[in-house]
């Protein structure tokens, strides 16, 4: 029982992210890509949090910065310059959803974007 606990306190200490990535050509999405430039990868970036007593005590952070920063850093090492964000969602702490953590919470957030290669220099998150 005591490794068992153990297992389950080590568990909810260690973040749960993840970054997926796909590689595509720029004739397979180059409609979807705003402002031009050449699309590199299509990058997804998802993290799941632990809170306790209505997010009240967080204990793994899970939020749109993090995730966010995930999507660029992963961006920049396929070597693109830009970030098309496609989409950005993140579970709400609030009003009803609140009421869903009342001893233990998950909340999730996660972004979808096109790392593209751009003549323009520096990094952004469109």
């Amino acid at each position: 029982m005591k490794y068992f606990l153990a297992a389950v306190v080590g568990a909810a200490l260690l973040a749960c992210t993840s970054v997926e990535s796909t590689v595509v050509g720029t004739e397979e999405i180059k409609d979807i890509v705003a402002n031009g430039g050449e699309p590199v990868a299509v990058i997804q970036a998802s993290s799941l949090g632990w809170t306790f007593f209505w997010h009240s005590v967080t204990v793994v952070e899970s939020n749109l910065d993090e995730v966010v920063k995930l999507l660029v850093s992963e961006a920049k090492a396929m070597g693109a310059n830009k970030v098309d964000l496609k989409s950005a969602q993140t579970s709400p702490r609030s009003g009803f959803w609140g009421l869903s953590a009342i001893l233990m919470g998950m909340p999730s957030s996660g972004a979808v974007g096109v790392a593209v290669k751009s003549a323009s220099a520096g990094m952004s998150a469109e």
